[in-house]
């Protein structure tokens, strides 16, 4: 079942779908040309150093991706973020903020690390999400990432800054580029914006430093595959990240919900279809999509017991409604091999 799904969403199904034809598919490739000069000559001006990065003084590390969409990057931010302060260093997340209320021409503070400032609805669910669930962080939006940057260093004195979707903005230099592949998607169509899922053109390959093949499966066995393919294909250091569903959990009371029960599924991610595979320990009567970063109203959310992501039941923690279930996802990731560049991992 669809919620408040819009062109956007139509255009996601023609990203990665590369038998799609008609008349709008070959709009969205004309402008596709005009996209591509803009962001091929961004590229170009850094790559010449005609454009140079603004550095800070602390390590910068960048977890992106070359695609649109749901990827998974937050979790990965996340267990960077618990690696560098279980060692003790002040570590800052920086977000553009995106679908938060809040300004991102300013510098907000969602989390200084002890206490979390705004709800989900003002500083958007990701970065909320990170504040909750990366304890120790420091967590701020801003459009500008380098002035972001910069006031964490003088305010917090953090010695290393994560920058959450950062691959693109490159007027803040980073000292490691860590990009994130979908294991089942991949690049889609492999067309640029907006007729694909492509936010830049191949010769943004080089900038990588690390590649991760998130796995969207509950086998991770294509995931490895694709990892060793891509690591010999482009010559980059590549790892698995594997996200698997832990239980699931009653938002309010903490209480665990029962496997088969009978539940709707509903979300607003970009990729919904491995959360509903991840909830194959119940019995699915419906599910429910909205667009990615949708805003709930009560009224939206249907009868009977839901089961949501975690990114969006922060959204719903004020409703009043006792029967609604987040699911808790774990995350397996090699850090410690990503950060300190070990040899012939595939």
């Amino acid at each position: 079942m669809r919620g408040n799904l819009n062109i956007k969403t139509e255009i996601t199904k023609i990203h990665y779908n590369k038998d799609a034809k008609g008349v709008l598919v070959k709009l969205l490739e004309f402008t596709s040309i005009f996209y591509g000069i803009g962001s091929g000559l961004k590229n170009l001006l850094y790559d010449k150093n005609i454009l140079t990065p603004k550095k800070v003084d602390a390590y910068v590390i960048s977890v992106g991706n070359i695609t649109t969409g749901g990827v998974g990057k937050t979790p990965v931010v996340s267990e960077i973020a618990k690696y560098f302060i279980a060692k003790g260093e002040t570590t800052a997340i920086i977000s553009r903020g995106y679908g938060g209320k809040l300004s991102n021409k300013n510098i907000n503070v969602i989390s200084d690390g002890e206490k979390i400032f705004y709800n989900a609805e003002l500083s958007g669910d990701e970065p909320f999400w990170l504040a909750e669930n990366t304890k120790g962080a420091i967590v701020i939006t801003s459009k500008n990432r380098y002035k972001a940057a910069k006031y964490a260093v003088e305010k917090f004195g953090v010695s290393k800054i994560i920058l959450d979707d950062g691959f693109q903005h490159r007027k803040l230099h980073r000292d490691l580029d860590i990009v994130l592949m979908d294991s089942e998607k991949g690049f889609g169509n492999e067309k640029l914006l907006p007729a694909g899922p492509l936010r830049e053109g191949t010769e943004s390959f080089k900038r990588i430093d690390r590649l991760v093949i998130v796995s969207k499966n509950t086998d991770h066995a294509r995931a490895e595959k694709l990892a060793k393919i891509m690591s010999k294909k482009m010559n980059i250091q590549t790892f698995v990240c594997k996200t698997e569903p832990d239980y699931v959990y009653n938002i309010k009371t903490g209480k665990q919900l029962e496997k088969g029960a009978e539940i709707t599924a509903l979300c607003a991610i970009g990729q919904p279809e491995q959360f509903y595979k991840f909830l194959n320990n119940y019995k699915i009567a419906q599910t429910v999509a909205f667009d990615d970063h949708h805003i709930y109203k009560e009224e939206e959310i249907p009868q009977g017991i839901i089961v949501t992501t975690e990114k969006d039941a922060v959204k719903m923690q004020k409703f009043n409604r006792n029967d609604i279930f987040a699911l808790k996802l774990k995350t397996i990731l090699d850090v410690e091999g990503i950060l300190n560049e070990p040899k012939n991992r595939y």
